[in-house]
């Protein structure tokens, strides 16, 4: 098994292959300067990739000596599913009122339940996009911005695609993956609602795309080692405490619903990604929201862990592994 992604060994990105706790400049052996433009013509690199695994041309970096950027190095476009968990989006029901005025904790629970079911029998996910601007490294540090206070957490599983996607349908929307990766898709509550505007109801744009909002990666897992992306544990720990801890089974709308549904409307290029939503156990429910000094760590089964620190509107701090 091996791992795409891109590093820095302080002269300058370069995209890589990760054999346990090494790095194979994949330069070596093919011409493509970035990761993106790995994927520009993934069935072809991919078995390049699987024979430059097989057997290394060269010794190779310790990983530990690089700076891990994202995976996907230039980003591409970002496709987020909302309110796609089914415990998560129950939970958010709960937490924000959601619901019948003067509705009881289990009332407001089970009319989110008869909606899920709803839904997911006769309806359509909801996604929104983000900014490629946003996105960066597992172990970069996340500024916290000055505005607002209750910053939230969302690790999600994210699905990098391989290949022009255009009408695709749900039978055959897991053919134009690359590979998975880990994204935290942060989120400043008090910017979602936009009471200014009614009409319009909320604003994704705002609450979601600061600057580092989107820690991506360690690595981009090809597909081939991923069997089921539905059957991933997906863990995140706040200063060591798990906040949220789930199986991506729970999804409301599978990957490939979400890319057939997305193709249908946009057209998805490689290296695009797809969010498919976070699982329960947000800050919201909680009551409690990131502040400076916090450290999260973002794991999904065969996927890795990143971890990122939170920091307060200061110069943002590029890592390496810690």
């Amino acid at each position: 098994m091996f791992k795409l992604g891109t590093f820095d060994a302080g002269h300058g990105p370069f995209p890589g292959l990760v054999i346990d706790d090494t790095v194979h400049d994949t330069r070596d052996v093919l011409p493509h300067p970035t990761s993106r433009a790995l994927l520009d013509n993934w069935a072809a690199t991919l078995p390049a990739l699987e024979s430059s695994a097989a057997a290394p041309s060269s010794a190779g970096q310790p990983l530990a000596n690089l700076r891990v950027l994202p995976p996907v190095t230039p980003p591409g476009q970002i496709f987020a599913a909302g309110a796609n968990y089914r415990e998560h989006v129950v939970q958010m029901a709960v937490a924000h009122k959601l619901g019948a005025p003067g509705a009881t904790e289990e009332e407001l629970a089970e009319q989110a339940a008869r909606d899920i079911d709803e839904r997911q029998a006769r309806g359509e996910p909801y996604v929104w996009c983000g900014v490629p601007s946003a996105v960066t490294g597992a172990y970069d540090d996340v500024v916290l911005p000055a505005v607002g206070t209750d910053h939230d957490w969302e690790v999600e599983l994210g699905v990098v695609i391989g290949r022009r996607a255009s009408n695709v349908p749900v039978a055959e929307a897991l053919d134009y993956v690359a590979g998975y990766t880990i994204c935290n898709d942060l989120t400043t509550r008090s910017l979602v609602p936009r009471d200014d505007i009614p009409m319009m109801g909320t604003d994704w744009m705002r609450a979601k795309n600061f600057p580092t909002f989107f820690p991506t990666g360690p690595w981009l897992v090809p597909a081939s080692f991923v069997p089921d992306p539905l059957n991933l544990g997906i863990t995140l720990r706040l200063n060591g405490t798990t906040m949220q801890k789930s199986n991506s089974g729970d999804m409301i709308f599978g990957p490939a619903q979400l890319i057939s549904y997305i193709s249908r409307h946009a057209i998805l290029q490689p290296g695009d990604m797809v969010l498919t939503g976070s699982p329960p156990g947000n800050g919201s429910h909680w009551g409690r929201y990131l502040q400076p000094g916090d450290v999260m760590e973002c794991e999904i089964d065969g996927l890795g862990v990143q971890r990122t620190r939170c920091v307060g509107g200061q110069r943002l701090i590029r890592r390496t592994r810690t």
